[in-house]
């Protein structure tokens, strides 16, 4: 019974538990999705290009979160946004056509990008500032074998016991929402330590962080789009070799991510981001001028074990944050990372058709940004000492929202 009351009071297993529904059920949404709107809904290219630009716009809209607190508690919020999500998976087996893909699709959506909103939060409230690294290591982690079991799963159903994509759907979606059936009644409804703001606002001090956030997002886009894009155009990978790769970049997570969270307490946000950024800029000059498909493959693997790197980013606002800020603006976030997504790769994809080593030297690009951002982090970074130099002079100005409100 001892273990059994320090298992429900735990707010950090209750976390890894979240990390590891997320993943197992939009992995199958995810691995699936093409293969099913092309055979069962016959989709064509713009019909699966408006449902990728709908499924983005719930975490363009993510800063709405905020306003859902005013009613529900972060941890609540947290497990019905999971289900959510779970609803809209197990759906959209039943819905194989153009408008029941789209209805299916924003709502699993709204689950996914609601819960990653208010699951950063709570990871930045209930963790210590000396633990909060090698946590977020962990949850990569727990999300790497979630993702590697989806897969597993989908191999061994559909492969081998021919299971349909119906029941996939309602596999993947129900048995994610039974977990988080038990999430709710098994763990203690734990009490935040400090009152969140429930409105929007947009902080001056916070300026740095919100430049960070939107490069990494620019940059995302350019490995999740372009990067697996090139993979199959110029190197002619099948959907076995991608899934591969995928594994791969997985496993890889679930062995070294804790190490880097670790790592990354150790030498300090700063040092690690700019090794990420300088990392990212040889990766994405390498994107540009590689021609030998297995070099490709590496760079991918190691394009993917840097961003997990970007736990720096987060504990780095972490310890400049009012910790009465965070759940806004974990909202925020999300949206400016979003702003990215909703934009870069359709400008981008127009350069593409003229050239696509341009598109790999823009993301350089957008890892020299980052990393000039990164060298303006200070080493000790805190609340009152968010940037090395104040080269604006009005980092720690009013907030934007409320000129009478402490910044």
């Amino acid at each position: 019974m001892t273990f059994l009351r320090s298992f429900r009071s735990n707010p950090q297993i209750l976390l890894l538990a979240m990390a590891f529904v997320m993943p197992l059920v939009f992995s199958v949404w995810n691995a699936l999705l093409n293969n099913f709107v092309v055979e069962k809904a016959q989709f064509n290219g713009a019909q699966i290009g408006m449902l990728q630009s709908l499924r983005e716009v719930p975490g363009f809209l993510a800063f709405t979160a905020v306003f859902l607190l005013l009613v529900l508690k972060e941890q609540t919020l947290a497990l019905v946004s999971l289900a959510v999500m779970c609803v809209g998976v197990a759906l959209t087996g039943w819905l194989p056509f153009e408008l029941g893909l789209y209805c299916t699709t924003v709502l699993m959506s709204i689950g996914f990008h609601y819960f990653e909103t208010i699951n950063q939060s709570l990871t930045l409230q209930w963790l210590d500032k000396d633990k909060s690294a090698h946590f977020m290591g962990q949850q990569l982690a727990v999300k790497s074998f979630a993702s590697l079991l989806a897969y597993g799963a989908i191999w061994l159903l559909m492969e081998w016991a021919g299971i349909s994509y119906v029941a996939m759907y309602i596999l993947a979606g129900g048995v994610g929402l039974l977990i988080v059936i038990w999430l709710w009644f098994g763990f203690d409804k734990f009490t935040q330590t400090s009152v969140q703001h429930k409105h929007m606002f947009l902080r001056k001090r916070y300026w740095l962080y919100y430049g960070l956030v939107f490069f990494s997002g620019a940059r995302r886009q350019i490995f999740m789009v372009f990067a697996s894009f090139m993979m199959v155009e110029k190197f002619g990978y099948s959907v076995g070799d991608i899934s591969l790769l995928y594994m791969l970049n997985y496993v890889f997570n679930l062995f070294f991510a804790p190490k880097i969270g670790r790592w990354i307490h150790k030498i300090g946000e700063q040092r690690a981001l700019c090794i990420e950024y300088l990392g990212l800029l040889c990766v994405f000059v390498g994107y540009a001028w590689v021609d030998n498909s297995q070099l490709a493959a590496g760079l991918y693997v190691i394009d993917h074990l840097f961003f997990a790197m970007a736990i720096a980013v987060k504990t780095y606002f972490q310890k400049i944050a009012d910790h009465r800020d965070i759940a806004s603006t974990a909202g925020v976030s999300f949206t400016i990372n979003h702003v990215a997504a909703v934009v870069i790769p359709a400008l981008l994809g127009v350069v593409w058709l003229t050239s696509p080593s341009a598109v790999f030297y823009i993301g350089a690009g957008f890892a020299v940004c980052s990393l000039i951002l990164a060298l303006n982090i200070p080493d000790q970074p805190n609340d009152g000492n968010e940037v090395r130099m104040n080269m604006l002079r009005w980092a720690n100005a009013p907030s934007v929202a409320s000129p009478k409100e402490n910044s």
